[in-house]
């Protein structure tokens, strides 16, 4: 099984995005910089901070480098201290043993209290009570930049304590009518006393702000305006991973009525450089397979890092020379069971077009590498029960399943069951003197012709193979297997509030399907038909129909999917404009 986490070791060949950003932040007349790497779930944004990290380790100069996973935070009533928090600790860590430096991190680390009892007057009181704070966020954002000035009686920033009485006790010093607070003179002094301490310490500053856009809007959004405390301070860096479109999402979420461009423009002021992470194309996905391979093969570290080696030295002059070959990656190389091993590779060689793409996988590498833990899963099943499936006929029936989705899934089973473990039209498929046109396909299956026709071509051929067994332990991993095992967080999320709409438009839901990656339709729609399974009684629509429509008119194969199994309920009078409207998407 491999961890479903970021990694130190390239795999993909990010170390030149890794390289590009270390290029930017060791620049020292960029300092400050703000960096943004970009991209969907699962595309590797986390990796390329930790490789990036690792990078700038190796250099000779000093850096203090601080990692801050928002997410960890997502349940504190106040992210923006979190972060702050975060930074000061690190900071007073750093100077241990130097009690000039020690006494100056610490004198900064209490001006993060005031900071703090700012952003909860104004942030967090609101929030609880429900109270639009848009006027007092652009109040509090100008003071971040030195748009604002003077005193401030308490009574300006109690508008969004309304209600929110837990957070009144707390801070009832700060709510007496005659109390005076200066945010404008905090603020600059919580900047001045950061830029002398970094100075004092000779040495830049780098923040990695990680799982940003797994945050609600109104912890993402504080996330990002403890950060513009530090924006264009000296010698500071921060790099941002995050999905670009989620924070655009949250933004408008947050600040309600943004308008498209205000959402740009809120990026825009906060990232100065952006950059995207590249989607895997073939040679990349076929590399990411050979290693995570390799390492589940038991090969030891110097060898593994020797194969890395190969590969990305590979994908770096793919531009000018054929790919390196199997034998020539293996040539020399002491490995226990190689022929084992070269054979594993193969399948991986062939797997690869298939994952880069297909558009229900892209090449994302946390959609492959769940998949890969899926097909294990199942293996270590099928063996506790006696049954003689080996990992290519495992591998070549879940990618069926993950990329066609459910309603081809069932009916493939269906056919197997049929036909006594031996559809005929695999046979077909694999004959390679019939044309693919020629041949009778479920119509579940003319959603992707180009992915059936390199499907069939996969080892083993299932010709002369009785596919009960696979069938039986598939269809037992189906729900587990494509909804939840293999979706993204965001995914699950659309899932969620697709089931809860009532009405024909939803705004919110439409944003919701536009900030989801294509890739995760399918199975979004899967996991709307799954709820709609267990209802009993169809005389009246349910709720997370009309969710289950808008998302069918974005994607052919999720309006036949929808299609295909509302026709094959109960005919009710409610069914049939539905009915129409689908027909009409296809």
């Amino acid at each position: 099984m491999w961890p479903d986490k970021e990694s130190d070791i390239d795999y993909l060949n990010f170390n030149e995005t890794a390289e590009s950003i270390k290029d930017l932040i060791t620049e020292n007349h960029l300092l400050p910089i703000s960096v943004g790497i970009f991209g969907d779930w699962g595309a590797g944004k986390s990796t390329i901070l930790e490789l990036t990290k690792k990078t700038l380790e190796e250099r000779n100069q000093d850096y203090i480098q601080v990692h801050f996973d928002a997410w960890l935070y997502q349940g504190y009533d106040d992210a923006k201290a979190a972060l702050l928090e975060t930074i000061a600790s690190t900071l007073i860590k750093e100077a241990e043993g130097n009690k000039r430096l020690t006494d100056k991190a610490k004198e900064f680390a209490g001006r993060i209290n005031k900071i703090r009892m700012m952003g909860l007057l104004m942030d967090g009181g609101a929030a609880l009570a429900g109270v639009p704070t848009m006027g007092a966020m652009q109040r509090l954002m100008n003071f971040f930049s030195g748009g604002e000035d003077g005193e401030r009686d308490a009574e300006d920033f109690k508008d969004g304590i309304e209600g929110a009485k837990e957070i009144g006790k707390k801070q009832k010093d700060l709510l007496e009518p005659k109390k005076l607070m200066s945010p404008p003179k905090e603020i600059r002094d919580f900047r001045e006393a950061y830029s002398k301490l970094l100075e004092d310490f000779n040495k830049p500053l780098v923040v990695y702000v990680d799982n940003l856009d797994r945050c609600s809007p109104f912890n993402a959004i504080s996330t990002l305006e403890a950060i513009r405390l530090f924006l264009f301070l000296p010698n500071t860096a921060f790099v941002i991973a995050a999905d670009e479109d989620m924070i655009r999402l949250a933004v408008s979420e947050y600040h309600k009525g943004a308008t498209q461009r205000h959402q740009t423009d809120y990026l825009d002021k906060l990232i100065q450089i952006p950059v995207h992470v590249p989607r895997p194309g073939v040679l990349e996905v076929r590399a990411y397979l050979m290693m995570l391979i390799a390492q589940d093969h038991g090969i030891e570290n110097s060898e593994l890092e020797v194969l890395r080696g190969l590969l990305e030295e590979s994908l770096r002059m793919s531009w000018r020379q054929p790919q390196i070959t199997i034998d020539e990656l293996l040539d020399g190389k002491e490995i226990h069971e190689a022929a084992e091993l070269r054979s594993k590779f193969v399948v991986a060689e062939q797997l690869a077009p298939l994952l880069a793409e297909s558009p229900n996988i892209n090449g994302n590498p946390r959609i492959v590498k769940r998949l890969l833990n899926q097909i294990r899963m199942r293996k270590k099943t099928a063996h506790r029960r006696g049954m003689q499936l080996d990992e290519k006929t495992i591998t070549k029936l879940v990618l069926f399943e993950r990329c066609l989705g459910t309603q081809a899934t069932n009916k493939l089973y269906e056919l197997i069951d049929k036909e006594e473990g031996y559809p005929k039209v695999l046979s077909d498929l694999e004959n390679p003197e019939i044309e693919l046109e020629s041949i009778q396909l479920p119509e579940e299956w003319k959603l992707d012709l180009s992915f059936i026709d390199k499907w069939s071509r996969l080892p083993p051929k299932f010709t002369d193979m009785d596919l009960t067994p696979a069938a039986y332990l598939s269809r037992e991993s189906i729900p587990m297997g494509i909804v939840n095992s293999v979706m993204s967080g965001a995914a699950q999320q659309l899932v969620g509030q697709l089931m809860k709409q009532k009405v024909r438009v939803s705004k919110v839901n439409a944003d919701a399907i536009k900030n989801t990656p294509k890739e995760e339709f399918i199975a979004v729609m899967d996991g709307l038909i799954d709820n709609f399974r267990a209802i009993g009684d169809w005389g009246e629509m349910p709720a997370g129909m009309y969710g289950a429509v808008l998302l069918a008119k974005q994607d052919r194969k999720c309006a036949t999917n929808l299609l295909t199994f509302i026709k094959g309920l109960p005919r009710q009078r409610w069914l049939n404009p539905i009915i129409k409207e689908l027909e009409g998407t296809k």
